[in-house]
């Protein structure tokens, strides 16, 4: 039966799992129509335009 010959220090376990935790960053884009950024694939938040149609009315303040 196989067992490991040394135990795994912490060190060299927490090296090896450093990157698991790391969270993406949402892609953010200009918006086509107004020009303000956003998130990608949805609609914005600004102007109320998808993908060239406008899809939601924003009220303005």
């Amino acid at each position: 039966m196989a067992v490991p010959a040394r135990r795994v220090s912490k060190a060299r376990r927490d090296k090896r799992r450093q990157n698991e935790s790391k969270v993406a960053v949402p892609a953010i884009v200009k918006c086509k129509n107004c020009g303000d950024y956003m998130r990608a694939h949805r609609v914005c938040p600004v102007c109320g335009y998808y993908n060239g149609r406008q899809v939601i009315t924003v009220e303005e303040n």
